[in-house]
């Protein structure tokens, strides 16, 4: 039996497509037990359907609510699917989250069931539950007290019949509930139907079969399958795409990864590529002599290249010969074979793009939002603009609105907010005429020939005490790019000027006033940075100050730091 990508009216459907095609090749790879190791597609799809066989059991019904707690695993997309395949929603969570960001979920879902990866995570839950009335099991992939095993989750079962069975579900259904990361405020729980993860799966899989790679490439997972854009990239779009999905071991063995696995694609965080471009700028640095200066002019005659500037016959000889010296070397840093590394979650600086572009990483810039399944845009290789956000994928609509903001439409768009109308009501317009509703996606923007360009969040720009509206994200990018800065926070609501709260990159604070005195240069008078403060403790997920995506919560820092804040006014 076999179902039609094309077809597929829900997550499941995707994935068992592959695995009825094409049973025995690769579906993930993972790091277990000192090893790494590979489950096939069919071997994935039983497991799937063991696990629909274990929740059923548990007494899990269509319509109720699942988290799952785990690291990027096999488990976590056999557990993740097999929910969505019997009815269920899937509610993925960080595993960063706090007891009270637990017990917050657990109560807003109204989950009945967890399934955890670890004791440490399911002692957590257990506390949360302790808070919130309703949860009626707890799963966990090891041993835990309290927690019913995995094996609970392996019963035996009837491949086909789930298949048949999955053929049913209408891509209108809730498949997932997805927490907004909190930048400001407890988050939202988004409803994704099929229907929007499914939209995005199929307007970019026509850009992955483009690149080369459909059937045969290599994907490496590195940001948390819990968060909205690599549950649908990583979790469904590679693998529907035939794209071997593997899991990184984490940041810390990145690099290690790319070596071992010659990924072709990635998608990543800005924050990731700040911390690359500074380990090479160092190493390059610490080589010095003729090896510096062959990098340094690979990356001038590569900005040139990208900036549309001619080069002359003996700047172009040259360039070519520094593609083999220079640029080849950093290419085999990402594998030998990454064909593009994609930027999300936040904005990307286009100097931290063009460092890499003009080394010959192709580094792509995207946008979205959890609450649009999560891709709206997306740069492409072959018409690739480092300044904007890309175009709008097939079947999306966008527009500007009277006030700047950008409004995307299209079956992307979430069902609203979970328990929520009021906020569902603020981000949501449904049009009279056609009945379609436009997302108010809170970011200010432009459409320049046919390309989104984001300038910033509607609702961060600083107000100052002359009246004078200024854009945070323009002078924090500018201060993150410098190599002094390592993290940044603009401030000055109400106050004369705009301050800067300024996490050094180490050993460099005593040459951040250099740093602000060459971005000042490039700001205009009202937003130049009058005054800024360092901040010894960096921005980080365990002191609540980041996501697990890497975005600094700005609000939560401004309210931390406010003493620190007045003393600049």
């Amino acid at each position: 039996m076999t179902i039609g990508i094309e077809s597929a009216q829900s997550l499941p459907a995707l994935l068992f497509t592959q695995a009825v095609d094409a049973p025995d090749l690769p579906m993930n790879g993972y790091w277990r037990d000192g090893a790494w190791r590979k489950m096939s597609r069919g071997a994935f799809a039983q497991k799937v359907a063991d696990a629909a066989a274990g929740l059923r059991r548990l007494g899990i019904m269509p319509g109720d609510r699942v988290l799952l707690v785990s690291e990027n695993r096999p488990e976590f997309l056999v557990a993740d699917t097999a929910v969505m395949a019997i009815g269920a929603v899937s509610v993925p969570t960080y595993t960063t989250n706090t007891v009270a960001d637990h017990a917050h979920i657990l109560r807003d879902s109204g989950a009945r069931a967890v399934v955890a990866s670890t004791a440490a995570l399911a002692g957590r839950i257990r506390a949360a539950a302790e808070q919130v009335a309703g949860l009626d099991a707890l799963v966990c992939m090891e041993a835990a007290e309290g927690a019913a095993p995995w094996s609970a989750l392996e019963a035996p079962s009837d491949l086909a019949a789930l298949i048949a069975e999955v053929e049913q579900i209408p891509d209108g259904r809730l498949a997932c509930l997805i927490y907004t990361s909190g930048t400001g405020g407890p988050p939202k729980g988004v409803m994704l139907p099929h229907r929007s993860m499914l939209a995005n799966c199929s307007a970019v899989r026509k850009i992955i079969a483009r690149i080369g790679i459909e059937g045969q490439g290599r994907y490496l997972s590195f940001l948390p399958l819990s968060h909205a854009y690599e549950h649908t990239v990583g979790g469904y779009l590679m693998p529907s795409a035939g794209v071997e999905l593997v899991f990184s071991r984490g940041a810390d063995k990145l690099l290690a990864d790319f070596a071992e696995h010659q990924p072709h694609l990635i998608t990543t965080v800005p924050r990731l590529f700040e911390v690359i471009r500074e380990r090479v700028s160092a190493q390059v640095a610490k080589v010095g002599g003729t090896k510096q200066k062959l990098f340094d002019k690979a990356l001038e005659l590569g900005l040139r290249r990208l900036d549309g500037r001619r080069l002359n016959p003996v700047e172009w000889v040259m360039d070519k010969v520094l593609d083999r010296l220079v640029r080849e070397k950093v290419r085999a840093r990402f594998g030998g074979r990454i064909k593009a590394l994609v930027s999300g979650g936040a904005r990307l600086d286009p100097d931290l793009s063009g460092f890499f572009l003009a080394l010959g990483v192709t580094v792509l810039q995207g946008y979205g939002q959890t609450e649009a399944g999560p891709v709206v845009s997306v740069n492409v290789p072959w018409d690739n603009d480092r300044r904007s956000v890309g175009k709008p994928l097939p079947g999306v609509e966008v527009k500007i609105a009277a006030d700047g903001e950008l409004l995307v439409r299209g079956d992307l768009v979430m069902d609203g907010y979970w328990g929520n109308p009021e906020a569902t009501a603020r981000s949501i317009t449904v049009t009279p005429d056609d009945g379609l509703a436009w997302l108010h996606t809170g970011d200010v923007g432009e459409l320049r020939q046919g390309r989104i360009h984001i300038t910033d969040r509607k609702r961060d720009f600083i107000k100052l005490k002359g009246g004078d509206m200024v854009a945070p994200s323009k002078i924090e990018s500018l201060l993150a790019a410098e190599p002094e800065v390592a993290q940044v926070v603009a401030a000055g609501e109400g106050m004369a000027g705009v301050v800067a709260l300024i996490v050094p990159a180490e050993g460099r604070e005593a040459q951040l006033g250099e740093a602000v005195k060459r971005v000042n240069a490039r700001l205009s008078t009202i937003e130049r940075i009058r005054r800024f403060a360092a901040v010894t403790e960096p921005f980080t997920v365990e002191n609540g100050l980041m996501t697990p995506t890497m975005k600094v919560k700005r609000r939560q820092v401004l309210v931390r730091y406010a003493a620190e804040i007045e003393d600049l006014a």
